[in-house]
């Protein structure tokens, strides 16, 4: 008897080291809300999250429902993409380690299908969204304590006001909060709570007026109006929604003039360019516009196929030699999405890529919030291209990959648990673009 109940796992353990237990289950959904939390603040912390999440998660993976949601775009195009990456590196003219360096920035895509495999079967996806949202706040709160007192900055980062990382990485996510808060606010204004209703307005008051008073990157001048009317277009009727735009767009009018900070900005951006216009010097507009000058030559030389993975490295380095000051900094980023895909993989990337962003907009259409969470992922994401990598960059591509898995496993799951009726009328309306593949069920703890 007593051999029996030695040999016997006791239930604690059980519930560890079996994957169908209620905490490794936790653990599953434990470690991608951690990655969520801690990704304005760290780099290291990210990776090392996330090769930890892939151990505990293999396990749980049935083979032969993950290759049936391999089979849909959203979760195909991301991997083409990776294996495009993978074959320009056999005809590129860089070294191996400057190949692998460029393939480095298109694995974080591998991510996109598992999450949004698992998500689909996950019961606890919000978790992610609220460790972020809650991350930022922190951030928010940190930046307006280090704006009001220096001494209380503890990393050196280039800008007042910014406490890790850069302006451009804390614009991207406390944008990104704001609109995510908007539709909240709206719903609890609707149902008269009023303690939520000035918790999220306080909240998104403090991620305007940091952006205004404290730092913004120049993207953000982009990309804010552009969502601020799609938040319109979707939660209002169209007179509504006119007016809702005119009158945000005037009280941000209202709070720029009255803030120095935005008046230097736009001040130093027309100095810029009249500088530029006058001297040639290196200015930070007239730096990116020859950047794009050096893609497009480059892009004519290998307009199909292009240079290779990790070519951009080399062909900028060529364009810098000889000259002298700002000019002569090596770079491998020309401050666009499109033409950094383009220089090493040609037009067959640029499909791709384009491909894979209209994919994952089309898994956003329906109505719901974490719909919305994803439409905004996406439309910052590709907006924010325009002028920047930040598909490729560290923070905005996580933050790409992160939105695009989790909330799109969730529209997944919410398709799935709708009657079939509704179902159909989604098809038919055009709201829903979602199928969940066969034999995918919710995880849960036995």
């Amino acid at each position: 008897m007593s051999s029996t109940v030695q040999n016997t796992p006791s239930r604690g353990f059980r519930a560890y080291a079996d994957p169908s237990g209620w905490l490794w289950l936790l653990t599953l959904d434990l470690y991608p809300a951690i990655v969520a939390f801690v990704l304005p603040w760290s780099t290291s912390a990210v990776s090392v999250l996330i090769v930890l999440w892939l151990g505990v998660l293999i396990p749980t993976i049935r083979p032969g429902a993950f290759l049936a949601s391999l089979k849909r775009p959203e979760s195909l195009l991301p991997l083409i993409f990776f294996a495009l990456a993978v074959a320009g590196m056999l005809w590129a003219d860089g070294s191996w380690s400057v190949r692998f360096q460029g393939l480095h920035p298109v694995a974080k895509l591998l991510l996109i299908p598992v999450l949004l495999y698992h998500f689909s079967r996950s019961r606890r996806s919000h978790w992610v969204f609220i460790a972020f949202f809650a991350s930022c706040a922190l951030l928010m709160g940190f930046s307006w304590a280090i704006y009001f007192a220096p001494g209380l900055k503890f990393a050196a980062t280039e800008s007042a006001g910014v406490p890790v990382k850069n302006y451009i990485d804390q614009s991207q996510e406390l944008a990104l909060c704001l609109f995510a808060a908007a539709p909240l606010l709206l719903a609890e204004f609707k149902a008269r709570r009023w303690g939520a209703v000035l918790g999220l307005a306080v909240l998104s008051l403090g991620f305007l007026c940091n952006m205004l008073f404290v730092v913004i990157a120049r993207t953000a001048f982009i990309y804010v109006p552009v969502l601020l009317v799609l938040f319109a277009a979707r939660y209002f009727r169209p007179k509504v929604a006119t007016g809702f735009v005119v009158a945000a767009a005037a009280i941000v009018l209202l709070l720029g003039v009255a803030s120095p900070y935005v008046r230097y900005r736009v001040q130093w951006i027309a100095h810029e360019y009249h500088l530029r216009v006058r001297t040639g010097m290196a200015t930070s507009d007239g730096e990116r516009m020859a950047y794009w000058r050096t893609s497009i030559g480059s892009i004519e030389q290998a307009p199909v196929v292009g240079h290779g993975t990790g070519s951009t490295k080399h062909l900028f380095d060529e364009a810098a030699a000889g000259k002298t000051g700002e000019w002569a900094n090596a770079i491998r980023n020309p401050h666009n999405q499109t033409l950094y895909v383009a220089i090493q993989w040609g037009v067959m990337g640029c499909i791709v890529l384009y491909a894979m962003w209209y994919f994952h907009l089309a898994l956003f259409f329906e109505r719901s919030f974490a719909a919305w969470i994803g439409l905004v992922v996406v439309v910052q994401n590709f907006v924010s291209s325009l002028v920047n990598s930040h598909l490729f960059d560290f923070s905005e591509g996580w933050i790409y990959v992160l939105g695009v898995g989790v909330a799109g496993g969730m529209v997944a799951a919410a398709r799935r648990d709708r009657p079939q009726g509704q179902l159909a009328e989604a098809g038919r309306s055009g709201t829903g673009t979602v199928a969940l593949p066969s034999g995918i069920e919710p995880l849960s703890p036995p």
